[in-house]
């Protein structure tokens, strides 16, 4: 029953070591309802395909232009997401972001690496994207793993239905959950949504499962004041969570703001320094809190 189930996806990366214990591959689920302004996978956002461009690959050759009926080679608002383009383009210099996938497809590519995390204690991780906005092919997706003994994590902002987010807990191992700030009017300018939801989530799953680890990117000048900081810490304990990790902010997805003709806004924030980073680990240590960096 599962193969009818389809999902959206943009990329499943294999021997991932950064998304839950042991290697892993990740499956990025195509969609999520937030608007983080240093989300550094900008083709995650919509839950429809987009194309990519290229511009260092490209040879100017004009195939593209030739194969386009509607004028968006030139003007990009045209774009019907045909895909002429992309297959007249034979320099790689264009590329379709964003696939439909069954669960059984999922799991054909999951079933792979077998070995590996049987001999790392890895497994599967889904992420985004939001995986939750996707529920049912998600829920599919968890069930069929179970059947075959691997290890599940999600990578989820919490954003969702709580009834979903609970479903989803039966069938997971390990929730990667993504804590920002605690203000709820500056989550809300920063990432496009309110935090209320998420924290509530968190709070109902938190009685649920006893697997949770926070996930806490660390933004200079939004997120990095020793307030939020102390606040974060101080809720976490109180759901009786003992990890978080706290993940440095990169501007390494920047080029991909351009391939869509997307504008990325914190062009002038700078990676954490290490001092920083060392004194928000050890204010979430004060708390009793497992800390790592990264992962």
């Amino acid at each position: 029953m599962f193969a009818l189930n389809t999902g959206t996806i943009f990329d499943i990366t294999r021997y991932s070591i950064h998304d839950g214990p042991g290697i892993r591959t990740t499956v990025f689920f195509k969609g999520c309802p937030l608007r983080c302004l240093w989300c550094h996978n900008p083709e995650s956002q919509v839950p429809e395909n987009e194309i990519f461009f290229w511009e260092d690959r490209c040879v100017r050759c004009g195939d593209c232009i030739n194969s386009c009926n509607s004028g968006a080679i030139n003007n990009a608002a045209n774009c019907t997401l045909c895909g002429k383009c992309v297959e007249a383009c034979c320099s790689g210099a264009r590329e379709m972001v964003g696939r439909q996938i069954t669960v059984s497809e999922v799991v054909k590519e999951i079933e792979k690496d077998l070995i590996f995390y049987d001999q790392s204690g890895g497994g599967v991780t889904f992420s985004g994207g939001e995986p939750l906005a996707q529920h049912k092919f998600l829920l599919d997706a968890l069930i069929a793993c179970n059947e075959r003994e691997i290890h599940t994590a999600v990578d989820t902002t919490g954003f969702c239905n709580t009834d979903n987010i609970l479903q989803i807990g039966a069938s997971t191992d390990l929730f990667l959950y993504d804590l920002k700030m605690m203000d709820s009017e500056k989550h809300e300018k920063y990432t496009g949504v309110s935090n209320k939801i998420m924290l509530r989530n968190l709070r109902e799953l938190s009685m649920n499962h006893n697997h949770i680890v926070i996930r806490f990117p660390l933004i200079p000048g939004i997120n990095d004041d020793r307030q939020n900081i102390w606040e974060t810490g101080q809720f976490i304990i109180n759901l009786n969570i003992k990890k978080i990790h706290i993940l440095p902010y990169h501007d390494t997805g920047k080029d991909k703001y351009k391939r869509l003709h997307k504008t990325y806004k914190l062009q002038k924030t700078k990676t954490p320094t290490p001092e920083k980073v060392k004194t928000v680990k050890e204010t979430f240590m004060e708390f009793g809190l497992q800390v790592e960096i990264g992962g």
